[in-house]
């Protein structure tokens, strides 16, 4: 069974080896998360969640507000929305349905918030795994984008 619950400062070391393993860099190789100062904030625009296959941590996820977001790193974005960052932690826990089921939760926390009309995502372009996955599960593409010199596809599910 898996469940989401809140990151903290605990799960630093475990966050940072999560960092350094392969896949995850594949996935999003210019990224320093700053784990040491970010696990301390709690803006009220972000959830930073790990996700737990009974009782182990095995992903990550952080849920953003883009409109809110103080770096601005979506621009000029429509209030309502969310964004989406997931990942397994170890290359073990690939393929095995576990993405998904930690997406859907994901989903459904956003989706909980009746406001929201909208979930984006930005996989790296290369990353066509990536968009297979979140096409599965119905996320539709919007356009290509840069963010931070890395060329990423941009999509969005909209509530059903």
């Amino acid at each position: 069974m898996i469940k989401l619950r809140p990151a903290t400062i605990k799960d630093l070391e475990l966050l940072k080896f999560w960092d350094k393993q392969q896949h995850v860099i594949d996935c999003d190789p210019d990224e320093d998360w700053d784990w040491e100062k970010e696990l301390a904030r709690k803006p009220a625009w972000r959830e930073q969640l790990v996700a737990e296959l009974n009782g182990d941590p095995i992903g990550f996820v952080q849920i953003i507000d883009p409109y809110e977001e103080e770096t601005h790193y979506w621009g000029d974005i429509a209030p309502n929305k969310r964004a989406i960052d997931i990942w397994i932690g170890e290359e073990r826990n690939l393929n095995k349905g576990y993405g998904t089921a930690i997406m859907k939760l994901a989903i459904e926390l956003c989706f909980s918030q009746k406001e929201v009309d909208g979930i984006l995502i930005d996989p790296l372009k290369s990353n066509t795994k990536a968009h297979k996955f979140y096409e599965k599960i119905g996320f539709e593409f919007v356009e290509e984008r840069v963010f931070n010199d890395a060329a990423c596809y941009v999509y969005e599910l909209k509530p059903r």
